[in-house]
């Protein structure tokens, strides 16, 4: 039997943590299981961390406060003493058993990417296979990309009713993309710029989009009944449509939502759960950034114009 990777309630025990620590999984890379896990202990017991089953993966932890003077082992030795600063990239390798002293409160997230992932990258791009990731011990990066998609997919772990699994796809994909590149020197051979999908390609994805406003397909699924790969279709679909695949489910919802509010006197909160939202809340908040106005707001202003042109 498998053993489950290093996210969700296995990086729990790894870290003495108490409870099953939040995570997304997404199977975007031909059912290879990506994930992202927050992890946090406002008051650990001292003591060494746990330790994996060796396992041909990697985990990309963006740390989320500071960690001065931290004990790193590898390999089952302590190697070092380093202090670890918010906001900063480290890259371990679960073939070496990496483990640190916990002895104060830490804060991160922590991104799974096994090998196999690489390896789906590598053949998409058309590139040579990864051979290792930078995972000097010690050595933390100042990245942005990693910054910012550690942000968005946060708001995710908040709120996991309302991540549609085509932006955690999306986002994981993109993840594992700038890692391969950026650590571990992916270098996709040059070819001629691709265009967008065919007229019917665009026309059945979108009609697989708008059967499913909750968002429960995955780009997986999609892309293979195109029988394109998940990278080329999310890029070929932004080409042809304008917006990233979760975006322009977003603006379908939205667009669903107001023919309800136009037709049917319906309460707020069932417009909500009818047009795939999680709850009225995440209806608002998504409404509100993409028309600049409340549903309620839209929904008066809409109504006592149509009523003043009767």
């Amino acid at each position: 039997m498998t053993q489950p990777g290093a996210y969700g309630q296995r990086l729990g025990h790894f870290l003495r943590l108490t409870e099953t620590p939040p995570a997304l999984v997404t199977r975007s890379l031909r059912g290879t299981e990506l994930a992202v896990t927050e992890t946090r202990n406002d008051r650990p017991v001292r003591g060494l961390s746990g330790s994996f089953a060796a396992e041909d993966a990697f985990l990309v932890s963006l740390k989320l406060q500071d960690y001065p003077d931290c004990e790193l082992w590898d390999d089952g030795k302590c190697i070092m003493k380093a202090d670890v600063h918010a906001g900063t990239t480290y890259l371990y390798d679960l073939k070496r058993d990496p483990r640190y002293v916990i002895d104060k409160p830490f804060h991160s997230l922590h991104f799974y990417i096994p090998r196999s992932a690489l390896d789906s990258i590598s053949e998409q791009c058309h590139a040579p296979r990864i051979d290792e990731l930078d995972c000097r011990v010690g050595l933390g990066h100042d990245d942005e990309t990693i910054r910012h998609i550690g942000a968005s997919l946060r708001k995710g772990l908040r709120r996991p009713d309302e991540a549609n699994q085509l932006f955690i796809d999306h986002m994981m994909l993109g993840l594992t993309a700038h890692v391969a590149q950026t650590y571990g020197g992916l270098a996709p051979r040059s070819e001629p710029a691709r265009g967008g999908l065919a007229p019917w390609q665009v026309k059945r994805a979108c009609e697989r989009l708008e059967s499913d406003l909750g968002g429960k397909l995955s780009l997986q699924k999609i892309a293979a009944e195109l029988d394109l790969s998940v990278s080329h279709f999310s890029r070929a679909f932004r080409v042809s449509v304008g917006l990233p695949p979760h975006q322009w489910l977003l603006h379908q919802r939205v667009k669903a939502a107001k023919q309800l509010m136009t037709v049917r006197d319906l309460p707020l909160t069932e417009i909500a759960i009818s047009a795939g939202f999680a709850n009225q809340s995440h209806f608002t908040r998504v409404f509100s950034s993409i028309v600049g106005a409340s549903p309620a707001a839209w929904r008066r202003e809409t109504l006592g114009a149509s009523r003043a042109g009767a």
